[in-house]
């Protein structure tokens, strides 16, 4: 009897507990605790039918992150919130996954009633609070109880009841926390897809072309799960988007199977084993036919993709094992990347499938293992080219009869990969630039763009030393002499660094000597360089203290000015170990501090080989764990001590006037082309796609100048060139000058382009001062000062 009596109090305990209030400030039980949900499966009630339906049987909400599993069903979930204090209380609820079509929340003091919406099925603009997730903004009247209710339903994904509640202070750590976690998980993910599908467009190997294609749409797959998607791509909803986990969940499971298959050679090594592949690979086609059908279906399809992908990580284990099994070799970083893949993947499976509770861990398990996974994956192909390494001394004799050819396709492939990557970059740049010099920016979209600016930088910094170090191999890379102003030059480099140091939260200070040269002649852009890479290292050494910048000026000779530039800083410092390998080629990696820092390990060797070019000396002095210091000395020559007070290029840049052809296929750098010489209101232009629509306006129309770029379908921009100057389109037009534009900064394509007939040959990303001096130099531009 007293076990009876005890079981019914602890019933009308739980009860009691579900229907109190949750207050924020004073309970230190869990939100989730005080509430309560109740399924009515496909019945779409409305908030007045749920307050007044007597027959629902409310059960409580178990745990923190509650999962219902794969469902279609209508859900509702009702709590109260208290709010004591005598002032409005703000809080924001989290709740739902990110890819539940439908979340409403109805808000109820007294007989008012506040509806909220969120979901992926409505169009984001139309979302209470704009964020990825389905968040609510509550507004809590003072000396109050609040009964909250909330809709769910789902197409048949897994369905979860969380209940997070924040205070906007919270929620906005919370926030810094999750983009963090995904801003790394991302970063790493990405550049890694890119990077195996450049190993592919050099070697043709298809293994590197699968596994390219598995991360960028796995990739796709965590940006879909996370929302990301559905905020800045399909805002607006609708079929596919309610569809682009599975399609993208599909397309993983496709091309891991592919890889997998294709790294351990199973239609040699194991020929049974290739009609299961196959049969999976069936099922996937079923599956993604069945994807495009009617809403009705994809509750079928959830559980059943993730079922196949269950039964795919056990076939790719089933082979792993049965090759060492059978003693065949298998390089050992990958069965431990695949292990990874497949803990993190099962994870990620089983919790979907109600097997695995909720929890930051499973909820982020295919996050993990991918991620460990690509790292183990990039070890075992360090193995691999160590094998390449060997087959290649095999084969030296052949390699030595074929080396010019080889040269040539090297070339060519640098080339390449200069355009592909300096095209988006030049977009960025550009677009980031002149939105900047506009003016027009509130202090959040001006910091996101100097964000995004300096980001750009960054990657072209590394981009640039890649091209060096291969242009230094050849013993081609070679000055080219303008004249610039050096101080402002210094300055620009300075401020930009300065704000980089202060970010970090160390000192830094510059002094420039007072009788520096107004101008001075030389490789303005391999100046910067030297300078930025050894500013680069200090920054990127030093986690306390300042850095300082010196520059001392010394008359030389009669037209040359020695600049002796020191840079010290409070950094990690040396030894003298450290020190006799700085200047050698990928020295970072290295050393014993495994990459902790960051970089290629190229800087200091280019700045080596440039002060060489300029007749210079580099000195460094450091003592470890006290700082480094490190003396650049340049003779440079003087073209003027002091300059004439009138308007610089870009004061006058909006004085000048003519007619202008821009040659350009990438409809992105048509965009910051265009928006540079907008600057400039006289200035006028016409753009063509190709080379060959260049000749056929240039027969119709005249010009005072053309911007070619070099790669082009059709007739790229070499062809076109020649064509000019040799007068088949006309002879007035074999003077034309012509500058070229490109993304190819290589020094044969640039010595390959003035043998023709270019005037001049600007690199992307296209500097707008640099742009305009070079039209300036052609005679093309006149100045009304």
């Amino acid at each position: 009897m007293k076990n009876i009596l005890f079981f019914l109090l602890l019933i009308n305990n739980i009860l009691y507990a579900q229907g109190d209030a949750y207050n924020p400030e004073r309970s230190e039980r869990q939100l989730y605790e005080f509430a309560s949900y109740v399924n009515v499966e496909d019945r779409d009630l409305s908030i007045n039918q749920i307050i007044n339906e007597v027959d629902l049987e409310y059960k409580p909400i178990t745990s923190e992150n509650f999962s219902v599993g794969f469902t279609s069903q209508h859900y509702w979930v009702k709590f109260k919130l208290q709010n004591t204090t005598a002032e409005r209380a703000s809080y924001y609820l989290k709740t739902a996954r990110p890819i539940t079509d439908q979340v409403d929340l109805y808000q109820i003091n007294g007989a008012a009633i506040k509806k909220a919406q969120s979901g992926d099925q409505l169009p984001f603009e139309d979302r209470q609070v704009d964020h990825r997730q389905s968040v609510f903004k509550l507004e809590l009247p003072a000396s109050s109880t609040t009964t909250i209710y909330i809709h769910y339903k789902s197409d048949g994904e897994t369905l979860n009841l969380p209940l997070d509640l924040y205070t906007p202070f919270e929620f906005l750590v919370v926030n810094y926390k999750q983009q963090l976690f995904l801003g790394l998980f991302y970063g790493l993910l990405f550049p890694a897809g890119i990077i195996y599908l450049f190993f592919y467009t050099g070697m043709r190997e298809k293994i590197f072309l699968y596994y390219g294609l598995y991360v960028f749409s796995i990739g796709l797959m965590q940006a879909a799960l996370d929302g990301f998607i559905y905020q800045y791509i399909l805002t607006e909803a609708g079929y596919l988007n309610s569809r682009m986990v599975l399609i993208t969940a599909l397309l993983s499971n496709f091309f891991l199977l592919k890889y997998c298959q294709t790294f351990l050679r199973i239609s040699r090594r194991l020929p049974k084993f290739r009609n299961a592949y196959n049969a999976i690979y069936i099922v996937i086609a079923v599956l993604f036919v069945m994807t495009l059908m009617g809403s009705e279906v994809l509750a079928i399809v959830y559980p059943l993709s993730n079922l196949n992908g269950l039964l795919s990580l056990i076939l790719i284990l089933t082979s792993l094992f049965t090759l060492r099994f059978r003693g065949r070799s298998v390089d050992i970083y990958f069965s431990i990347g695949i292990f990874f893949l497949v803990v993190g993947l099962l994870g990620f499976v089983l919790n979907n499938l109600s097997l695995l509770p909720n929890n930051f861990y499973t909820l982020n398990s295919a996050k993990f293992g991918t991620g460990f996974e690509i790292v183990f994956l990039s070890l075992s192909m360090t193995n691999l080219i160590k094998v390449l390494r060997r087959e290649k001394e095999k084969s030296q004799q052949i390699a030595l009869e074929k080396s010019e050819e080889i040269s040539e396709l090297k070339t060519f492939f640098m080339s390449n990969i200069s355009h592909e990557l300096r095209t988006p970059i030049n977009a960025i740049m550009g677009i980031a630039n002149t939105e900047l010099e506009s003016k027009k920016l509130d202090s959040d979209q001006e910091a996101s763009l100097k964000v995004i600016r300096d980001a750009s930088y960054s990657l072209l910094s590394n981009v640039n030393d890649v091209l060096d170090f291969e242009h230094i191999e050849k013993n081609e890379l070679v000055l080219h002499h303008v004249e610039f102003n050096p101080k402002e030059t210094l300055l620009q480099i300075s401020d930009n660094w300065k704000i980089k140091a202060q970010k970090k939260g160390l000192s830094y200070s510059i002094h420039i000597d007072e009788s520096i040269p107004y101008k001075i002649s030389g490789d303005k852009d391999r100046f910067v360089q030297i300078i930025n890479n050894v500013l680069a290292n200090a920054l990127k050494f030093t986690s306390q203290g300042g850095i300082a910048f010196n520059l001392l000026c010394q008359q030389h000779k009669s037209n040359t000015s020695r600049f002796i530039i020191t840079i010290n800083d409070t950094g990690v410092g040396m030894n003298e170990m450290a020190k006799n390998e700085v200047f050698n080629s990928f020295n970072q990696m290295r050393q014993n501090h495994k990459r902790q820092f960051g970089g290629v390990g190229l800087g200091l060797t280019i700045v080596k080989h440039l002060v060489k070019l300029f007749d210079g000396t580099i000195q460094i002095d450091s003592v470890l764990d006290k700082g480094t210091n490190v003396t650049v000395t340049l003779p440079l020559e003087v073209v003027a001590l002091e300059g004439p007070k009138k308007p610089s290029t870009l004061e006058a840049q909006d004085q000048l006037s003519q007619h202008v052809l821009i040659v350009e296929d990438n409809k992105l750098n048509q965009l910051v082309i265009k928006k540079i010489l907008s600057t400039a209101p006289a200035l006028t232009f016409e753009v063509a796609e190709n080379g060959k629509e260049a000749l056929e306006i240039l027969q119709k129309e005249t010009f005072d100048v053309i911007l070619m770029d070099l790669q082009m379908p059709v007739m790229d921009g070499y062809e076109a060139t020649k064509n000019i100057r040799n007068g088949s389109i006309g002879h007035h037009l074999t003077t034309i000058p012509i500058i070229a534009v490109t993304a190819d900064a290589t020094e044969k394509s640039r010595t390959y382009a003035l043998e023709i007939g270019m005037n001049d040959y600007i690199t992307k990303p296209v500097n707008k001062e640099v742009l305009f001096n070079s039209m300036r130099s052609c005679d093309v531009l006149i100045e009304r000062f």
